[in-house]
């Protein structure tokens, strides 16, 4: 682990200091690194006496060994605010982590996104339209973010996966916890084809508190929020109010006037939320791509569109002789690139491989 995320992480470390009163020390003094080289009296003038005296006190270099363990798997990785990876849709929010622990493809920080949320105990209904409508957004281009909990969550997860954008999940645990139990290997399937990542520490058990504070990284990562199947005391609810906060659209399902999952969903519309019946509403809506009629899945590996493609702008007739791919394969596979920001599209329907 680097000098700068060390100051990083243990700064996060420090009981009492949260995020606001981390960006007042940063504001005052500058980087970690100068926050620690700065006198506890001067300190005592930003955060309280406790915080202040745990500051000077230095590096707890045995808080960060076991991060330094998990940091030995390239699967994993720690952003912080000032790296350049760090995503600009959740940098843009009022209440930004300080610190982003992730697990997976790191790439998907940067992919339009679509949370969608719900009912931890759905109706099968409710459970199908949630993989229903993530997979034609995901097939659409759009990365579904959910939450990893039982219901809707892990169905818009199981729907983000299956198509060509992919999910990611942000958890309120510690990310060598997988909670609940029963996602286990949704989790393992998310750490593989797509993301997971969460605000708290390395063994950070499930503490009820800390799931609605993880709702905000939901909605901010994404475009707009899709509330599929909701009561009026559904958690679901706080994740819409927190994309309106943040500028987001919010959409929801509605269902059957006598359901109480309706009921969260109902309210929303009522206060000014879209009503949809298809993902091609909210695509409309974000002005994302239109949903394929006969969704393809992009092969498991892009290395031979890449081979063939060079580094030299090539036409898709050119790249489907070179790589024996049909057109519709290819389609789809480019798109994913490009999505990923690998290759770029020039005029003349040619393409260009950037990295």
């Amino acid at each position: 682990m680097d000098t700068a995320l060390a100051h990083w992480v243990a700064l996060s470390l420090i009981p009492g200091l949260g995020n606001e009163s981390l960006r007042h020390l940063l504001q005052a003094f500058g980087t970690p690194e100068q926050i620690y080289a700065t006198p506890a009296r001067a300190l005592r003038e930003v955060v309280r006496p406790a915080v202040a005296e745990a500051i000077a006190r230095g590096l707890d270099e045995s808080s960060l060994a076991l991060l330094e363990v998990w940091l030995q798997d390239p699967n994993n990785a720690v952003l912080t605010l000032a790296d350049s990876g760090y995503p600009q849709a959740l940098l843009n929010t009022s209440d930004p982590p300080m610190l982003l622990y992730i697990k997976g493809r790191q790439e998907l920080l940067g992919a339009p996104a679509l949370a969608v949320v719900g009912s931890r105990n759905a109706s099968p209904a409710g459970i199908k339209n949630a993989e229903d409508f993530a997979l034609a957004a995901s097939d659409a281009g759009l990365c579904i973010v959910s939450g990893m909990a039982h219901g809707i969550d892990a169905a818009a997860h199981r729907g983000g996966l299956r198509g060509s954008g992919s999910s990611i999940a942000v958890i309120g645990t510690g990310l060598d916890k997988v909670y609940p139990a029963a996602n286990r290997e949704l989790a393992h399937q998310l750490a593989k084809d797509g993301l997971i990542i969460s605000e708290f520490p390395l063994g950070t058990p499930p503490l009820a508190a800390n799931f609605p504070r993880r709702n905000r990284i939901i909605s901010g990562l994404s475009a707009g929020t899709l509330v599929v199947e909701a009561s009026l005391q559904s958690g679901s609810l706080i994740t819409a109010r927190m994309a309106l906060e943040q500028g987001r659209e919010v959409f929801a399902i509605p269902g059957s006037i006598h359901s109480p999952q309706s009921k969260g969903c109902h309210y929303l519309i009522k206060q000014g939320a879209k009503l949809v019946e298809s993902a091609q509403d909210i695509l409309e809506e974000l002005g994302a791509l239109p949903v394929p009629t006969q969704p393809v899945t992009p092969p498991a590996s892009v290395l031979p569109a890449l081979e063939a493609m060079g580094y030299d702008p090539v036409d898709m007739d050119t790249l489907a002789q070179r790589s024996n791919l049909t057109i519709e394969a290819l389609s789809a596979i480019l798109l994913q690139l490009e999505l990923d920001g690998r290759v770029a599209t020039l005029p003349g329907g040619r393409f260009q491989r950037i990295t």
